[in-house]
């Protein structure tokens, strides 16, 4: 279904699994009401995928009522149903969920008047609301009001803190440590954070110490320990703000690599954020994703996609950095596509190229292990 569906993939192919989190953890129901699996639903099929910080129980879409939310992202059950709408999202369950969260990343970052129903019926069902939107639900009168009667809280993830307490740049991201590398991507939506959620789980199973940091609102919601909604904190803050949370991570987990999640593309002129994440985290290393077969930008039909070689090119011109390696988005792809396009661009790139969802993790942990050979597992040698 739509473009986040993948080609057939073997299920021993598939480097994710649903996470089983405390029964203490939040319980959630993700709204997507028309998106589940399209582009504006990133943040619904991010959570499905991977989240650290609630139990996601069903996500509301009509267009899919009855379906398997991971058979419709990845071909694999995850026992996440769809469900047609909130009314069917509750009565399923033996108690209220804890919170609805608005799924969506509509161009817009607004509520649509649907929308607005949605939230306000769960408030009067007494259930919390998580939103990434630019539109601050907590400063709405109608909803706030609501959620005040009701007692229920409102999470604006997107939200910065006040101005007074944001810190401009200072290079002391240099004196971190820990390997930085950035994942960043040829368009926005294009699964920059899936490739960095991915990578992060692999790398630490191989006792390499990781921490994801998060630049956007679906990670966050994801339970990313460190990170910023970047597209929410005003320009002149953004390299700061960044190099804040990348220095609390490394003082306070002195991992390995810290992972930073890209936003946009460096060469869209839609957004700033790449700039930003280039100059505030100061990588080593950039890993960038693409779609071979998305021919315009996302949202921008008269603005063709980039090639590859384009975009590395700009990044290394940018920033004192390299690219590492290519990680393909298969949407509109079958199999054998993916398979050719891997090779194709391995060759013309002299880079590795991999998926990161329907190809082994091993192909994308060596990535990082050709980069930085420091880190591979010594040899063991046994005593004489």
């Amino acid at each position: 279904m739509g473009p986040q569906a993948p080609p057939y993939v073997p299920v021993s192919h598939l480097p994710h699994a649903r996470e089983v989190l405390s029964k203490d953890a939040p319980t959630a129901v993700v709204y997507c009401e028309g998106n589940f699996g399209q582009i504006d639903g990133k943040t619904a099929n991010g959570l499905v995928r991977h989240s650290q910080a609630y139990r996601i129980l069903s996500v509301i879409d009509g267009r899919l009522e009855g379906r398997d939310s991971g058979q419709v992202l990845d071909n694999v059950s995850n026992g996440i149903p769809i469900v047609g709408d909130l009314e069917a999202a509750v009565v399923r369950e033996a108690h209220i969920p804890d919170t609805l969260i608005y799924g969506m990343a509509p161009s817009t970052g607004k509520l649509s008047v649907a929308d607005r129903e949605i939230v306000l019926d769960a408030i009067a069902l007494g259930m919390n609301i998580v939103a990434g939107l630019h539109e601050y639900l907590g400063d709405d009168p109608e909803i706030s009001a609501a959620a005040e009667t009701a007692k229920v809280t409102i999470r604006d993830i997107r939200k910065p803190r006040p101005s007074k307490d944001m810190r401009l740049f200072d290079g002391s991201v240099s004196k971190v440590k820990a390997i930085r590398i950035a994942v960043l991507g040829t368009d926005c939506a294009i699964g920059k954070r899936t490739t960095a959620t991915v990578l992060a789980k692999a790398l630490n199973a191989l006792g390499i110490k990781t921490v994801l940091v998060g630049t956007g609102q679906t990670g966050l919601m994801q339970g990313a320990k460190y990170g910023v909604a970047m597209d929410a904190v005003p320009p002149q803050f953004c390299c700061g703000e960044l190099e804040r949370v990348i220095v609390e991570a490394s003082q306070h987990e002195e991992p390995d690599i810290i992972l930073i999640e890209g936003q946009g593309a460096l060469s869209h002129p839609a957004f700033c954020t790449s700039a930003f994440i280039l100059r505030g985290s100061q990588p080593q290393a950039v890993i960038l994703q693409h779609a071979p077969k998305r021919v315009h930008r996302c949202d921008f039909p008269d603005m063709p996609m980039p090639e590859p070689r384009d975009e590395i090119a700009l990044i290394e011109a940018f920033a004192e950095t390299r690219v590492i390696g290519l990680t393909l988005n298969h949407e509109a792809m079958t199999e054998a596509e993916v398979d050719h396009e891997m090779k194709r661009l391995s060759r013309d790139l002299s880079i590795p190229v991999t998926d990161a969802l329907t190809r082994p993790e091993a192909r994308l942990t060596d990535m990082v292990l050709a980069a930085f050979p420091q880190f591979r597992p010594m040899p063991f040698v046994a005593a004489e």
